[in-house]
C-alpha cells in the first residue's frame, strides 16, 4: 500500500472521524472503503452507458422480445 496526503475541509473531516469511529474502523479504513465503493459506482455507470448505447446504435427489433411476452403473462383464473 502506497501512502498519499488527503486534505478535506474541517467538515468533512469531522464527518469523516464520526463515521469511522461508528464502523468501527480507522479513518483510512473507511475511506479506503468510500473511494473502493465509488470507483465501483463509476464503473457500473460506464458499463450502464455503453449498454445503452449498443441498444441505441442496434435496438431490439419486436420479434425478438414478443416471444416472452406469452411467458411472463399472467395466466388467466
Amino acid at each position: 500500500m502506497e501512502i498519499i496526503q488527503v486534505v478535506p475541509d474541517a467538515k468533512l473531516l469531522k464527518a469523516t472521524d464520526l463515521a469511522a469511529k461508528r464502523q468501527k474502523v480507522n479513518r483510512s479504513a473507511l475511506i479506503r472503503r468510500a473511494l473502493h465503493d465509488h470507483l465501483k459506482h463509476l464503473h457500473e455507470l460506464e458499463l450502464e452507458a455503453r449498454v445503452r448505447r449498443g441498444y441505441l446504435a442496434q435496438p431490439q427489433r419486436e420479434k425478438e422480445f414478443r416471444i416472452w411476452e406469452d411467458a411472463a403473462a399472467w395466466p388467466e383464473p
